[in-house]
């Protein structure tokens, strides 16, 4: 729950991509390795970023991804959040996130990532998450298992 003081502040929302490698039967998720900041630099994380001012978030979503990694994506359902839909980040930030499977492309790291990797439910322990994505990679390890 947002203090009186947090809910005065307008929140930043932030939209990620749970990139699998089919939307009907996901097996693997798509992750990227930050670069940046230095507080979560070599943390793995689900791509995405801000939404621009008169954005919609899928735009940006579209954006962010072809921006990051080079790559089109063909988006899912969304993933809601425990807070109205969206998952907090911070007092400032807030996300939202949808599966997603590539449509064009090959993941490509870029200034922000070093490196991306495919990861089965049995290997998304084997990467340190940024700590705002860790509830949605649990959500997505029950996905992966199906």
């Amino acid at each position: 729950m947002r203090s009186p003081d947090e809910r005065s502040t307008p929140r930043v929302l932030v939209v990620g991509a749970a990139i699998v490698d089919d939307l009907a039967r996901p097996g693997r998720l798509l992750a990227a390795r930050r670069t940046r900041p230095v507080e979560t630099q070599g943390l793995w994380e689900l791509p995405g970023g801000k939404v621009e001012p008169g954005e919609a978030p899928q735009q940006a979503l579209h954006r962010e991804l072809v921006e990051e990694l080079g790559v089109e994506l063909r988006l899912g359902d969304e993933l809601p959040g425990p807070d109205d839909g969206c998952w907090p980040i911070s007092a400032r930030l807030t996300m939202r996130v949808w599966l997603a499977e590539l449509s064009g492309g090959a993941p490509t790291p870029d200034d922000a990532h070093d490196a991306v990797r495919w990861l089965t439910a049995a290997s998304l322990d084997d990467v340190p998450w940024v700590p705002a994505d860790v509830p949605v990679v649990d959500v997505l390890r029950t996905l992966l298992l199906r």
